[in-house]
């Protein structure tokens, strides 16, 4: 019998520019990661929660994911990151929660451009997923 469990998967990217179209870009790219390499059903996803650095404010990230396929009913959340000086610019997150017969150590936490920095754990250790 499989055990389905919430799991929570985390992932980062940045925009390489304030604009819609930048951000549209990362938000997209980090999705399509995300979807990819955790064989993920959006149909699976019970929310998201996306995050944004104060220098981002063209576009809201959730209304970028709700262009997405079969994102219609996942509930979304955007807040703006905390602020601490000398961190990372541009910077995308989100934290997302997921029905999923995957173990925990199956999970992949994209982490993308400049946004790689944040985890090199995570990003060793999924070099060869």
């Amino acid at each position: 019998m499989v055990e389905w469990k919430v799991r929570a998967i985390r992932g980062a990217t940045t925009a390489s520019a304030n604009t819609v179209e930048a951000m549209r870009e990362a938000v997209m790219e980090l999705l399509d990661e995300l979807e990819t390499r955790n064989h993920l059903d959006p149909n699976d996803i019970i929310s998201a929660v996306f995050t944004t650095t104060r220098d981002l404010d063209a576009t809201f990230p959730a209304s970028i994911a709700r262009e997405r396929p079969n994102w219609d009913n996942v509930a979304l959340l955007d807040v703006q990151q905390m602020h601490v000086e000398g961190s990372l610019a541009r910077c995308i997150r989100f934290l997302i929660h997921v029905n999923t017969a995957n173990p925990h150590w199956e999970i992949v936490h994209p982490y993308l451009r400049n946004a790689q920095d944040l985890r090199p754990d995570w990003n060793l250790a999924q070099m060869g997923s």
